[in-house]
């Protein structure tokens, strides 16, 4: 019988790499292109929110700009880093990044702590002062939670039972305790759904799964006492908005109420650079370089190009989604489903938010939006998902999650 191509002479440099029988094309792939185009896409999007007239920097971008097409950069240069060793060795060291992970989280929350260290931003201690960059721990948390949730939950059976739940539930407690501290209520909503997602993927039976959705339902107003002040005005906001009320467009519903006029001024299929960039310049837009970025890349492109960039996003889930689905090793299955999961619920939270229809909770919109922290994040998922998508799968691995029931 003939060998293929790959197998008759030496290993290339690829099979070198990552193994004889690696997979170089792969679902990843996808996720890859998605990342550049979402990427490129977030960058003259700030740019337009920058400023009227051409910045300074290359190609005309203002700095601003320029500081996210360098992040954007760094998270590639890091997503190819994490690719090429093998994700199974990372996972050796998953406790270790998510203890120092929630290490930074406690810097942010210790009052003694300098505010040239950890400087408030909104009322919120996020970030940490590196000199020429801040670092938000948040962000990067996410990646080591996934970790160690799905190297906890690879062999295991207790999360078959209700009282299996627990353990997951305490890993996933600690990082939301501290990340409430700042206060952070946007990035704690990223955990649940990510966490559920994860535990289903692992094989928890459907009859919890309705039972904690059903208690989460039913708590959700007994927690409403239990906001700050702002928080709850957000809510009050967002109820008069949709009814029609409005006496608080001035103040706190202004800035989802500039957002929804910047979408509706996009129309179906846009406007010019300069017309959009003198309506956003003109409106005021608070954070449209952050978490209103998707409002001015409506402005720009209208609803086609909005969709377009939705359908962007999820094409990168649902490539690490597919990862998943081909992969037999149980620890890259569930930091996939974890990886897609995260921002799948980001995406569709900063969605909600810019449209009007849920509370501004200060959460940014994936690849998009400007921040270091956040890029180098989704990158590094990207680079981690690509890793289990190469590598090759064990002849003889154990079922992975595969229950009678």
């Amino acid at each position: 019988m003939a060998m293929s191509h790959r197998s008759r002479g030496a290993p290339g440099l690829f099979d070198s790499v990552f193994g004889r029988r690696s997979r170089p094309f792969n679902p990843a792939l996808l996720a890859f292109v998605a990342a550049v185009l979402l990427s490129l896409a977030g960058i003259y999007a700030i740019d337009l929110g920058s400023g009227m007239a051409a910045g300074p920097g290359p190609m005309g971008l203002t700095e601003r700009a320029v500081k996210q097409a360098i992040f954007v950069c760094v998270g590639i240069v890091a997503a190819l880093v994490v690719a090429l060793p093998d994700y199974r060795r990372i996972r050796l060291f998953a406790w270790a990044i998510f203890a120092l992970s929630l290490g930074l989280l406690l810097v942010l929350v210790l009052p003694f702590v300098p505010a040239s260290i950890v400087r408030p931003r909104n009322g919120v201690r996020a970030w940490i002062d590196l000199g020429p960059i801040d670092l938000q721990p948040t962000e990067l948390v996410k990646i080591a939670w996934i970790m160690v949730t799905a190297d906890y939950l690879r062999y295991r059976r207790e999360h078959r039972e209700l009282t299996g739940l627990i353990r997951p539930a305490l890993i996933t407690f600690i990082p939301i305790a501290l990340i409430m501290l700042q206060p952070d209520l946007g990035s704690v909503l990223l955990f649940i759904p990510t966490l559920l997602a994860v535990l289903v993927t692992a094989g928890m039976r459907f009859k919890h799964l309705a039972l904690i959705v059903l208690a989460g339902t039913l708590a959700v107003p007994a927690s409403y006492p239990l906001l700050r002040p702002y928080q709850k005005e957000r809510i009050v906001g967002l109820y008069r908005q949709l009814t029609g009320d409005k006496s608080r467009n001035d103040d706190v519903n202004y800035q989802s109420v500039t957002a929804i006029s910047l979408i509706g001024a996009g129309r179906t299929a846009g406007n010019t650079d300069a017309k959009t960039r003198a309506l956003v310049y003109y409106a005021s837009l608070p954070e449209r370089h952050n978490d209103m970025i998707l409002a001015v890349w409506a402005c720009r492109f209208g609803l086609l190009g909005t969709i377009a960039l939705l359908a962007t996003i999820a094409a990168w889930v649902a490539a690490i989604i597919a990862t998943a689905a081909l992969t037999r090793d149980p620890f890259g299955r569930l930091i996939c489903v974890g990886f897609a999961s995260m921002v799948a619920a980001q995406a569709l939270l900063n969605t909600g938010m810019v449209a009007g229809v849920l509370p501004i909770v200060g959460v940014t919109l994936p690849f998009v939006s400007y921040g270091g922290s956040s890029m180098l994040t989704v990158w590094l998922m990207t680079g981690l998902a690509y890793s289990v998508a190469v590598r090759p799968q064990a002849l003889l691995a154990r079922p992975t999650f595969e229950f009678k029931d």
